[in-house]
């Protein structure tokens, strides 16, 4: 691979400590980090990036993104929860063909890299056959970024598709042994109290895999479902939370004490009602933390939006429970540093990767993203670097991406990326759902009726406006 410098930055190396470094370098040798300081003297032909007046920052980490939901970007933006399941669940998602799924993933995988996030999550429920997860991993495999196929199937239940024998031979052919695709099953818990999905652990418990699950999703998911999880042994450090919002003290509590973690997605959360973003509540019981996009078919695909989102609804929230005792908050209690981490580092100790990426070490794996914009007066003065990057920066002033050593972005153009083949492909995609839902019911989709709306009487009417007294004379409606 060779080496790669990074010249001159301000440094956000995520340690343990947060140690911030200005005008310092950072060196890659191959696909590790292998020094940071000032003034370091490079290989020879190593390739040097100036990123003076710039932040030099880990990949960041996205812990849950349905991918293959990319090619009907923004398709839902009025949609509810409701609708979204609706659409997905019971009526069209079962539309999407193997090559449906290889285009959304190839297309949002790319989009991940160009926002700087270097890690994501492919929260896979779409993967209706064996056919449809070699898609989503062969999508994964043809980008230079790093992922984690979550496997799942909305089609069936998690007992039924975790039992197949081609389930099994699929994680044989394409898992073991990756380095750049880790691998988790994805499915939910209902609460039944049969718990049926308790067959899909045992084989998740067999195959040695993590289980991320949507967990506190008002009127999905709920507090019946951590109490079988946690009763039956199945709650696990290495388990990740989705949402996690509308859940009791109780399992909060289990689930700090089990050590697993939440993935918090709050555009998503507070737009379609899973129920109000929980990292107040995560504070209360230390569970950690890390954050996620859910799914372009509605919001943003960059971490720099759940930043921000994240610390407007936890302060949000804290200004108004003050407000109604009659209180002022004079000291926010989340900070842009604690969502930095979170964008970061919560993602790799989620993710069990944290020895490998998720900050600036000597020894980690060189997941690396340079934010500069010398054409954006939005990038100067940096003063406080974490402020910066959670409510200044976006995808546009991501300068340079490496991922594994590799460089995947720079200049602010995506390098190897054959954009003109996404785009027919996805195309293609939108083609064959609107030739096999109808043009009608297509377009009646993406147009959910709107709720009638009562405006409120409003005594204070005035009709006419008297120039000689130069006052409103006050009358009724006319």
């Amino acid at each position: 691979m060779g080496a790669v410098i990074f010249r001159n930055g301000l440094v956000l190396t995520m340690d343990d400590t947060h140690t911030v470094l200005p005008g310092a370098d950072v060196l890659i040798v191959d696909d590790k980090i292998a020094e940071i300081g000032v003034g370091l003297t490079a290989p020879p032909g190593a390739q040097e990036i100036d990123a003076t007046g710039g932040i030099v920052m880990p990949g960041m980490i996205d812990t849950h993104r349905h991918m293959w939901q990319t090619a009907m970007r923004g398709y839902g933006a009025d949609w509810t929860l409701t609708q979204y399941f609706v659409w997905y669940y019971l009526e069209s998602g079962k539309h999407f063909r193997p090559e449906d799924i290889h285009a959304g993933n190839v297309l949002a995988a790319w989009e991940a890299l160009d926002a700087g996030v270097t890690t994501t999550v492919d929260w896979s429920h779409g993967l209706q056959t064996t056919q449809h997860a070699d898609a989503a991993a062969d999508a994964l495999e043809s980008v230079p970024g790093r992922f984690v196929l979550a496997y799942g199937n909305i089609q069936q239940g998690p007992w039924q598709w975790s039992a197949a024998p081609e389930f099994r031979d699929f994680v044989n052919r394409r898992i073991k042994g990756s380095d750049m695709l880790g691998f988790q099953m994805a499915f939910d818990v209902t609460g039944d109290p049969s718990f049926p999905e308790k067959a899909a652990f045992e084989v998740a418990r067999d195959l040695g895999v993590p289980v991320t699950t949507h967990a506190g999703v008002w009127g999905a998911t709920n507090d019946d479902g951590i109490r079988l999880m946690h009763e039956h042994g199945f709650m696990t450090p290495q388990t990740v939370y989705v949402h996690a919002a509308t859940l009791n003290q109780d399992s909060y509590h289990r689930i700090s004490a089990t050590g697993g973690s939440v993935s918090v997605s709050t555009e998503s959360e507070q737009s379609a009602g899973q129920g109000y973003p929980p990292t107040w509540t995560l504070r209360d019981h230390d569970i950690p933390v890390s954050l996620s996009m859910d799914t372009s078919v509605w919001w943003s695909g960059d971490l720099f939006s759940a930043m921000r989102t994240t610390l407007g609804a936890d302060r949000s929230r804290e200004h108004l429970q003050a407000h109604g005792r009659a209180e002022t908050v004079t000291h926010v209690h989340l900070r842009a540093e604690q969502v930095v981490d979170w964008a970061t580092r919560g993602g790799s100790r989620a993710l069990g990767l944290d020895d490998k990426v998720g900050s600036l070490q000597q020894g980690k794996k060189a997941d690396v993203v340079l934010l500069k914009n010398d054409a954006s007066p939005v990038m100067f003065p940096i003063l406080n670097p974490y402020g910066h990057v959670a409510f200044q920066a976006q995808r546009g002033d991501v300068h340079t991406v490496v991922v594994n050593g590799r460089v995947v972005k720079h200049e602010h153009k995506l390098v190897g990326a054959d954009l003109a083949k996404a785009r027919a492909d996805v195309e293609r995609t939108v083609e064959h759902l609107v030739s096999v839902m109808g043009r009608d019911a297509w377009e009646k989709g993406m147009n959910p009726d709107i709720p009638e709306t009562k405006v409120m009487d409003n005594p204070y009417t005035y009709t006419e406006w008297d120039a000689g007294s130069a006052q409103w004379k006050h009358g009724s409606a006319q």
